[in-house]
């Protein structure tokens, strides 16, 4: 093969018609993340893209809009306890799982429902 698969350059997750300012609320004020500037030529489409420490997240307008169940983007985290602990004293519901061996993580839902993974590996 002359070709060959490098990295994940972002996730897009959904959310509906007119929910930008939501998901700034959210993506930027709770979870501690930059917005990132779409093209102009992608802005008449709506939504908005995030940024954080070389993860990219975009936030893409869907109608009829439904919510990840299921799939979800997991994020690694370092110090996942006090992340876990500043979400919920902010209003964030948390979800711990022990089922992944060797690495603590949570899940949460965005403003959208959206399933979001949060983990840490342990160290060795």
């Amino acid at each position: 093969m002359n070709f060959k698969i490098k990295k994940i350059d972002h996730i897009q997750l959904s959310a509906p018609k007119g929910s930008e300012d939501k998901a700034r609320k959210f993506y930027i004020d709770i979870l501690g993340f930059d917005e990132e500037i779409k093209p102009q030529a992608l802005q008449k489409n709506g939504g908005v893209w995030f940024k954080k420490e070389g993860v990219f997240l975009h936030i893409g307008i869907e109608e009829p809009f439904h919510s990840l169940k299921k799939a979800h983007p997991a994020i690694e985290v370092e110090n996942i306890p006090l992340f876990q602990a500043y979400l919920e004293v902010n209003g964030i519901s948390t979800q711990s799982d022990n089922k992944l061996p060797g690495a603590i993580r949570f899940y949460v839902r965005d403003p959208f429902g959206n399933r979001l993974e949060f983990l840490e590996w342990r160290k060795k």
